[in-house]
């Protein structure tokens, strides 16, 4: 198995990049979105790898724990930077079109559900659903993160490994320091993660498109049905892919994308608290005042960081 693997996160990684994009493309056009989302479900649980992984290497978790609620800090580019990145990818644009797009796909997939303005009666049910998914999806999702950037820290990082290329090398480099049962748990989630990732990334980028200019959209729609939609999809992919091939590193893209997303989120919270605390546009459902406080200090503290990392480069 661990032969497998090593063949499929190394040296063939860009093939099976190309392979996982294109069944992740067909997938989302051909398969409808109540028995494709059961599969993107099923298919996060395959992220639990990495949390496996800690458990296969040596962690002193005194030291881990301190480090984790006291962090060093020292100010600067990089580490401004990856801050930037650490919150774009967990308040990322993307996710609040395809947040928003799944509940609508929901809605029109259920006949006896309506969207909750025009049956604010269902609002009780489908708050505390929405709730409970969000809160176990948060948790599970920065759980995740952690183990990840624990496991990093206390095999690569602790052995001078700082300049990682690729998710390929990355798991490789992991072998001879952590053994072969670490490679094998983080190359499962490297796979997992990208299968898990395309559509996600291509389908939010198709949704918000698609809303911008008024295009049929959804994915329980057939391809014929909303072909502007699904072209979007396919270019995502196709670009994706590209970028692979262009011979970008593709570890320093991510963190980039990420510190972008991290600002662009920015003004987007910002129209998206104005609108949530407007009455004349949520009516009865406008948000209470602590998750008004809680959302404009998170706003705020985004955005100082956006401002950080600018003033980083001037100075």
């Amino acid at each position: 198995m661990g032969s497998a693997l090593q063949l499929i996160v190394g040296g063939s990684a860009l093939v099976f990049g190309v392979l996982f994009a294109l069944v992740s493309l067909l997938l989302q056009v051909f398969v409808p979105y109540s028995e494709y989302s059961r599969y993107l479900k099923w298919l996060t649980l395959v992220l639990f790898a990495y949390v496996a992984t800690v458990f296969a290497v040596r962690v002193p978790w005194g030291e881990a724990l301190q480090h984790t609620f006291i962090p060093s800090f020292t100010w600067g580019n990089e580490s401004i930077g990856a801050i930037a990145a650490v919150l774009g990818t967990t308040i990322s644009p993307f996710l609040f079109f395809w947040q928003a797009a799944t509940e609508v796909e929901d809605v029109k997939r259920h006949q006896t559900e309506k969207p909750l303005k025009k049956a604010p009666h269902q609002a009780g049910d489908q708050f505390r659903r929405i709730r409970l998914d969000t809160l176990i999806g948060m948790a599970a999702s920065n759980l995740v993160a952690f183990f990840i950037i624990l496991t990093a820290a206390v095999t690569l990082h602790a052995h001078g490994k700082t300049n990682i290329g690729s998710a390929a090398e990355a798991a490789e480099a992991l072998r001879p320091v952590a053994g072969q049962f670490a490679f094998v748990l983080f190359s499962l989630g490297i796979i997992g993660t990208g299968l898990l990732a395309l559509p996600v990334l291509a389908g939010s980028a198709a949704y918000a498109v698609g809303e911008a200019f008024r295009w049929p959209i959804g994915l329980q729609q057939k391809p014929w049905q909303a072909k502007r939609f699904y072209a979007v999809i396919a270019a995502a992919m196709i670009l994706s892919v590209g970028i692979v091939f262009a011979g970008l590193d593709p570890i320093k893209a991510l963190v980039l994308s990420a510190a972008i997303n991290g600002v662009v989120s920015v003004p987007i919270l910002v129209l998206l608290m104005f609108m949530s605390g407007n009455r004349r546009i949520m009516g009865e459902f406008m948000i209470s005042r602590p998750v008004t406080i809680l959302g404009w200090v998170t706003t705020g503290f985004m955005g100082a960081v956006a401002l950080a990392l600018f003033a980083s480069f001037i100075w």
